[in-house]
């Protein structure tokens, strides 16, 4: 065999893996591995997008998504917490996902992430008051890196297991053969004439969200299940800076959930002082929120975050073209984004372009004034509503009509695969790690699902061992 362990992307799950593996034989746990790490993208310091230079995208493999450290690259929120982000503990239990948490904001700090302060969502107070509101808070201890950090991180994280296992970046796993022993890859390798093989005892398949097509062809054909689909939409919010003060007193952000008769509606992604900008993924364009910190000049006079509604559907084909029939019909060909006043939403009025420019709150995006009832399904603008409502009774005070609802936003899950406790699916040796299992769905849960996967590989690897 060419390898003992092959980890196939190099997102946060596959990144955390392996450091776990390399870390595992360092301290002399685990007898010498022969280990590989392949992503189809690149090295970190050369994921870099021509759409943040003004210039035009034609990259084979979206820099911002693809290549070392995935996700990870980007604004690098790290949320602990069993309450939302995936369900890791379903399968690992409470306890042991949030000690394997805590590990991950070890590794974090042990590069360099305790430059950035963690900090707690906790507030029992207001969670009593929301509830009787009709709300529910979501709590988290998070550390939250910004993109500057997070790549000087993910460098040192490279640098480190470049000099302990292999890796190979830009090339593309073309098929999966099981064999005896182990498995048979078929590769592409990038400038390389032809396709190369090689084997490895042990597998592991780390390819987040973005390698869903490619999972789903590897399921098919080595006979794993796969569960159904989830995709979240949700409209982005700005508002004025201090309409939440008086409940975000004691914490920089907060998550609030209402559950309606038959939907759940859930804040996403909270930016005090920030902006709303322009996400592309997936050839789709989505309003996003951006930090504070992110930005030189520094913050906004709004607060902005987005109410996501999870649907579920029977396989990744409908969830995505539903999302794409939505999104894409907003941007009609382009980069449109859709957005209206609060107070027409709810007078079910169209939005101006001359009610938009005498907005007391400023959009810190260009968008096209529109009514959303005629770009979005109601069950979005309903859970807003809805939401929004419950909102002002824990405010004590309305929220002000000139607040912006920009349309839509978007999340997009892999479906579950058919795993045991270790994550490892139906063919024996062959694992999955972070958000390409399904279970997870957050950068602390991949990369804690990346720690779980490394320790079972390699207690298998010891037994075989032994056995032999």
């Amino acid at each position: 065999m060419d390898y003992d362990v092959t980890i196939i992307g190099a997102g946060v799950g596959g990144v955390f893996a392996a450091h776990e593996l390399a870390k595992m034989q360092e301290r002399q746990q685990q007898r010498p591995l022969n280990i590989l790490l392949i992503d189809k993208g690149k090295r970190v310091e050369e994921r870099l997008c021509p759409l943040d230079r003004g210039e035009s995208c034609d990259c084979v493999s979206c820099a911002k998504y693809i290549g070392f450290g995935g996700l990870g690259k980007s604004e690098g929120k790290f949320n602990y917490t069993n309450d939302f982000g995936g369900g890791l503990e379903r399968k690992v239990g409470g306890e042991a996902a949030m000690a394997l948490m805590d590990e991950v904001d070890a590794v974090l700090c042990e590069y360099g992430g305790e430059a950035a302060a963690d900090y707690s969502t906790e507030n029992p107070a207001l969670t009593e008051r929301a509830r009787q509101a009709g709300l529910a808070v979501l709590t988290t201890r998070t550390r939250h890196l910004g993109s500057a950090l997070s790549s000087v991180i993910l460098e040192k994280l490279q640098h480190y297991l470049l000099s302990r296992i292999a890796l190979s970046f830009e090339t593309e796993v073309a098929a999966v053969h099981v064999v005896e022993g182990g498995f048979k890859l078929v590769l592409d390798v990038d400038g390389a004439e032809g396709r190369r093989t090689l084997t490895t005892r042990k597998l592991v398949f780390a390819t987040g969200r973005s390698g869903v097509d490619w999972m789903a062809a590897q399921c098919q054909a080595l006979g794993i299940g796969q569960d159904s689909a989830r995709v979240d939409l949700g409209l982005r919010v700005e508002m004025r800076g201090n309409q939440l003060d008086t409940i975000l007193g004691e914490t920089f952000e907060t998550k609030l959930q209402y559950v309606g008769e038959d939907y759940a509606a859930t804040t996403y992604c909270m930016n005090p002082s920030g902006r709303v900008i322009r996400k592309h993924q997936d050839g789709m364009v989505m309003p996003d929120g951006q930090n504070f910190r992110e930005r030189d000049e520094g913050g906004s006079a709004n607060l902005n975050f987005t109410l996501f509604v999870p649907r579920y559907f029977g396989s990744m084909e409908a969830a995505d073209s539903f999302a794409r029939g939505v999104i894409g019909g907003i941007n009609r060909g382009g980069e449109r984004i859709a957005a209206q006043r609060l107070g027409d939403l709810r007078l079910g009025r169209a939005t101006e372009p001359e009610a938009m420019r005498r907005n007391r709150v400023t959009p810190t995006l260009q968008v096209d004034p529109a009514q959303l009832a005629n770009e979005v399904p109601e069950l979005y603008t309903k859970a807003l509503l809805d939401f929004l409502t419950a909102l002002e009774r824990l405010l004590g005070e309305p929220i002000d009509e000139d607040t912006m609802i920009y349309g839509i936003d978007g999340k997009f899950y892999a479906p579950s695969i058919e795993t045991n406790a270790s994550l490892e699916t139906r063919v024996p040796g062959l694992y999955v790690a972070g958000d390409c299992s399904g279970v997870t769905h957050s950068l602390s849960q991949a990369a804690a699902s990346g720690i779980h996967v490394a320790r079972q590989v390699a207690q298998q690897c010891l037994n075989d061992q032994s056995e032999t």
